[in-house]
């Protein structure tokens, strides 16, 4: 039996854990939104044709803040088309996904949807075909009360107060040459910081995020950051990371220890930002939205009879719909303790997707809906990491990677709501091969009594949840946690996420 030993040092406070780290992602891709969220004739439409057994899945999720509408559809977007009398909107080609855009549901519709499920409206500028002049078009509609035509238009239109959104992504993935609009970094930088002045101009109080890397892998990688922060700093709050992990050509190994890659990707964007601010002599800090994450095995979009040719441009076809499976799972949980250790940077962070496209929860067209196994670690950690963030002392073995080297076998957080009198630990076991029990001083949190302790793991690490077998895969109490004297012992399935939540 292997064996590891972490220690809770309160001491070791990270932050405060923002609500918005457990944030979502909704895009007009595939079946997000047409057949996801959104489908009139199923048997639990509401009158406004949002299916309610998602809106309770969703709310079941815990997901705080939703970025909308994008993602690569955003560049191409014309938010003007999504408002007003349905039957008056047009009908668009989207590039990003060769598809079409019927803007049945908009802007007016999408924030209704959100009062339903209980999150907050995040928005995504088009900086790609559009800019700074879209831009504070936008803003007027959204956020000033009246009195101006274009808020006047708002009103009109059936919303009398401001949607009052307060979160603004400035683009999307623009170093990306997929993106339309792609642009230098030092374009880019241009471009952001013009569009971030104005809109300060209009609404002073705006939280603005600027892209950063699509990923780690990218060949602009940290010059990106360091041009598009020098133009931006004293201007906008965040900075954009993106990254999705796959197993790629059979080795668990390396895909177990995505986090370690994840880890790397924030502290190095922190890195460059910080030294963006040293150089400048400003005691400002630039914050991280990691606004989109997952396990995304996008290699499979690309061999799929996806939708080409200048005459078929589908409605919603069925894309980017990963089945994840029990390692899949496992792997998002350790993405998601990589998040709550960089708390004091990581301060937003959306999940992408929501629904059917890369997503925890799929549905079937005038069927069910159900849990995906990414779904079960997120739904938990939402629920039970608050208060803050603590790091661990972990004294755990390693084992080899062909990617990252060696790696922990035991990766861990703890999280304490002083006020409520709960903690929580939150750990990922990546052996393929061996149980790991796992001793843990939790004396400094104060723990007195275990509520629960729940684990993800089975034999068959392919397991998935699935239309035909939608229950296959869940959490299940795992029987081996004990705690005497402030020592906490409990036993890790090999590929195993658990967390556990304690009282005082």
């Amino acid at each position: 039996m292997i064996t590891a030993r972490i220690t809770v040092d309160p001491r070791g406070r990270i932050g405060a854990i923002d609500r918005r780290l457990f944030g979502g992602f909704v895009e007009h891709l595939g079946r997000h939104v047409y057949d996801g969220i959104y489908e009139p004739g199923h048997p639990t439409a509401d009158a406004d044709g949002f299916r309610q057994d998602v809106v309770e899945l969703v709310r079941e999720l815990g997901v705080t803040t939703i970025r909308y509408p994008g993602g690569n559809f955003v560049s191409g977007f014309r938010w003007e088309d999504s408002v007003g009398p349905r039957a008056a909107r047009p009908r668009r080609l989207d590039l990003a996904w060769h598809s079409t855009e019927t803007n049945e549901v908009g802007l007016h519709e999408f924030a209704g949807w959100l009062d339903k499920v209980g999150s907050e409206l995040m928005l995504a500028v088009n900086l790609g075909t559009r800019g700074v002049a879209e831009a504070l078009d936008l803003l007027e509609y959204t956020n000033i009360p009246g009195g101006t035509t274009t808020s006047e238009r708002r009103r009109a239109n059936g919303r009398d107060e401001p949607f009052a959104v307060r979160m603004w992504c400035l683009g999307n993935e623009m170093d990306g040459p997929w993106q339309l609009g792609h642009r230098s970094a030092d374009d880019y930088g241009k471009l952001a910081t013009q569009t971030a002045r104005a809109m300060r101009q209009l609404d002073p109080g705006l939280q603005l995020v600027v892209c950063g890397s699509s990923s780690r892998d990218m060949p602009t990688f940290g010059a990106w950051e360091r041009t598009v922060l020098a133009h931006s700093y004293d201007d906008v709050d965040y900075i954009s990371c993106h990254a999705y992990y796959a197993e790629k050509d059979g080795d668990r190994g390396s895909f177990l220890a995505s986090g370690v890659d994840m880890d790397l990707f924030i502290e190095e964007v922190v890195r460059a930002a910080d030294e963006v601010g040293a150089a400048r002599g400003t005691g400002k800090r630039i914050d991280i939205s990691f606004d989109e994450w997952n396990i995304w095995y996008v290699d499979r979009y690309h061999d799929e009879d996806e939708a080409t040719g200048i005459g078929n441009w589908p409605i919603a076809p069925r894309i980017l719909e990963d089945n994840y499976s029990v390692l899949d799972a496992v792997v998002f949980g350790s993405l998601m303790i990589s998040l709550l250790t960089h708390a004091d940077r990581v301060t937003s962070a959306s999940l992408a997707q929501l629904v059917n496209v890369i997503a925890p929860i799929m549905t079937e067209p005038g069927g069910p809906a159900w849990r995906q196994t990414t779904f079960f670690p997120f739904a938990t950690t939402a629920r039970l990491a608050r208060g803050e963030a603590i790091r661990l002392q972990l004294d755990v073995p390693s084992y080899p990677t062909a990617r990252y080297g060696d790696v922990r076998l035991v990766d861990a957080v703890a999280t304490r709501d002083a006020e409520a009198g709960r903690s929580a630990l939150f750990l990922v076991n990546r052996s393929l091969t061996d149980a790991v029990t796992v001793t843990v001083d939790v004396a400094g949190l104060g723990a007195g009594s275990v509520l629960a302790a729940d684990t993800l793991a089975d034999t068959d690490l392919d397991a998935r949840n699935t239309l035909e077998e939608p229950q296959r895969v869940g959490l299940a109490p795992n029987a081996s946690v004990a705690l005497a004297e402030g020592v906490l012992t409990i036993e890790l399935p090999p590929v195993s996420w658990t967390a556990v939540e304690l009282a005082d």
